[in-house]
């Protein structure tokens, strides 16, 4: 059956990425994306779509009701995929308030308009509500600990995971209350283009290209999951098409990575890819700055109940992941050089300053 398919945030990264995936494996499904294009949307993003007739994209907020309720009538959408939201922790230390905004009322808001319009149709059973989240929701593991799966209980640490683990309590209350058809996904830390320069692996990509220093949190022993944002995209085509309503699915990547080791690697492979670099060899450049405040220690992501139920598993390692992205930062300095404005500056000497 053809979608006609709202993807919120789909001009921020994992959103847009989601997007062109789409549009190239599933063209004969219409896509309308909405974003409020704050500062991590960026139309350009999607710029490859601008001409593709089932392509649409709307200015605007999840929060506004009276816009997604129109939305879902006149474009008769049968499936949301929802990826707004504030997603960074470090502003969300600093401005706690803009995410429970848009990660709690956003998806309330998001939810309610899509019970009325369901219901409207008769609540067909192949609408689909997916909500989009993070394994942060779980808190943080000792080096020994077990992967988190779907069943851990939720221990958010930051503003950002307690903002999205109240979002994915309300998709699934939604479900359970209302037989809504929304499922839920939690994915570990995501890579590859089109990523915001403030997040690690582009900040580390960009601050090497310009000569500057590679800040590493604490002691660079906090351990992450990388997920290649090409193989989120694939899971949750295989969630979406075969999926249960009501479940959840966890969406890792099996590359557990401390950041001082990543850093590491991302240095050898810049100064193996990108020419003229100002200060080689860049590790060099690497400076251990103060711990981020409440920083979790390690996440990593139990995939199996996908593989198992779904038949997903990701198909990218780290290193040719890696390698693909940082070359993409390097052939593409006209995507990351304007978001370096005044504002940026601005939030990078208030997380970094010594």
């Amino acid at each position: 059956m053809y979608k006609n398919i709202l993807v919120t945030g789909g001009a921020g990264f994992i959103g847009s990425n989601f997007v062109n995936y789409w549009a190239q494996n599933h063209p004969q499904d219409k896509i309308i994306v909405l974003d409020a294009l704050t500062y991590a949307g960026n139309r350009h993003n999607l710029a490859n779509l601008e001409n593709n007739p089932n392509f649409s994209f709307i200015h605007g907020d999840i929060c506004d009701r009276t816009l997604v309720d129109n939305i879902l009538e006149k474009e008769n959408i049968t499936t949301i995929a929802h990826f707004a939201a504030e997603s960074h922790v470090d502003r969300s230390i600093l401005t706690p308030s803009a995410f429970i905004q848009t990660n709690v009322i956003g998806t309330f808001t998001l939810l309610e308009s899509f019970r009325h319009h369901w219901a409207k149709q008769n609540q067909p059973q192949e609408y689909r509500f997916l909500h989009v989240s993070t394994d942060e929701v779980y808190g943080s593991l000792d080096i020994d600990d077990p992967a988190f799966t779907e069943n851990t209980p939720y221990a958010p640490n930051s503003p950002y995971s307690a903002s999205k683990a109240g979002s994915d309590h309300l998709a699934r209350a939604y479900y359970h209350t209302y037989n809504l058809p929304t499922i839920i996904t939690n994915c570990s830390n995501n890579y590859g283009a089109y990523h915001f320069p403030e997040k690690l692996i582009p900040l580390m990509v960009i601050n090497i290209l310009l000569g500057k220093p590679l800040p590493v949190y604490g002691d660079g022993q906090n351990i992450r999951d990388w997920l290649y944002v090409k193989d989120h995209c694939s899971a949750l085509d295989a969630v979406l098409h075969r999926g249960k309503t009501g479940e959840t699915y966890n969406i890792g990547g099996n590359n557990e990575v401390k950041n001082i080791d990543l850093v590491k690697l991302i240095c050898q492979i810049m100064d193996e890819i990108a020419p003229d670099l100002p200060v080689k060899p860049s590790s060099q450049l690497i400076t251990f700055v103060k711990d981020r405040l409440g920083h979790d220690r390690r996440y990593a992501i139990n995939s199996t109940k996908l593989k198992t139920e779904l038949n997903w598993q990701p198909s990218i390692n780290i290193e040719t992941g890696l390698r693909e992205t940082l070359q993409w930062y390097v052939n593409n300095p006209q995507w990351w050089q304007p978001l370096l404005s005044a504002d940026y500056q601005n939030y990078y000497q208030q997380v970094y300053k010594k």
